[in-house]
C-alpha cells in the first residue's frame, strides 16, 4: 500500500480498490441508464456527505439529463452504529412531484435511515423512487426490509472507510474502501 495518505496506516485491509470502484461504478451508470427513459425527469437525490463522491462519479456515468438535490440525514453522530433516531439536517430544495427521484446512497446498514428518507418523500408524489447504493450489507438489516434498485458491492459487516465514508468525519478522502483499524473506533 502507498503511503500517499496520512491515514493509510489506520486501514487494516483494503476490501475494495480505486480501480474496482471505478469499474462497478462504470456499470452502475449503465444499468440505471438501461433503466429509464430518455425523456424521464430524474432527479439525483445525494444522501450527505457520505455519498458525494459516488453520485459525481456516478452522475458522469449516467447518460441521462439529470439534475442534482441533497439532503442531510443523521442516526449515528459519531458513533458506528445507528442510533435508530433520524433527524433532517439538510432536506431537498427541488420539487420532486412528478419527478422521478434516484436516491444515492453511500451505504446501507440497518436500513433504518434510508427506509425513514424514502417514506417521507413517498408523501411528496413522486413518479417513481429508486435506490442506488455503492456498498450494502443485507445481514444488518434485520428490522425494516429495504432494498436498493441498484448496488455496486456486498460487503461484509466490517467498519469501512474512505471513498467518502468516514468515522468522525475523517477518512472520506481515502480513493478505496478499507477496514478501519479497531482500536481506532471502539
Amino acid at each position: 500500500m502507498k503511503k500517499e495518505n496520512i491515514f493509510y496506516e489506520d486501514i487494516a485491509e483494503v476490501i475494495i480498490s480505486e480501480e474496482r470502484l471505478q469499474k462497478r461504478i462504470r456499470e452502475l451508470g449503465e444499468e440505471i441508464s438501461a433503466s429509464y427513459n430518455p425523456d424521464d425527469d430524474i432527479v439525483m437525490v445525494c444522501i450527505l456527505r457520505g455519498a458525494v463522491l459516488f453520485m459525481a462519479d456516478l452522475a458522469r456515468c449516467v447518460n441521462l439529463p439529470v439534475t442534482f438535490d441533497f439532503m442531510d440525514v443523521s442516526s449515528y453522530g459519531e458513533s458506528t452504529t445507528s442510533s435508530g433516531m433520524v433527524r433532517i439536517i439538510k432536506d431537498l430544495e427541488e420539487n420532486i412531484e412528478n419527478r422521478h427521484v434516484l436516491i444515492v446512497e453511500d451505504i446501507m446498514d440497518t436500513g433504518l435511515t434510508l427506509k425513514h428518507v424514502v417514506d417521507m418523500l413517498k408523501t411528496r408524489n413522486p413518479a417513481s423512487i429508486k435506490i442506488v447504493t455503492l456498498l450494502d450489507k443485507p445481514e444488518r438489516r434485520v428490522e425494516k426490509q429495504i432494498n436498493a434498485d441498484f448496488n455496486g458491492f456486498e460487503i461484509p459487516d466490517k467498519f469501512v472507510v474512505g471513498y467518502g465514508l468516514d468515522f468522525a468525519e475523517k477518512y472520506r478522502n481515502l480513493p478505496f474502501i478499507g477496514v478501519l483499524k479497531e482500536e481506532l473506533y471502539s
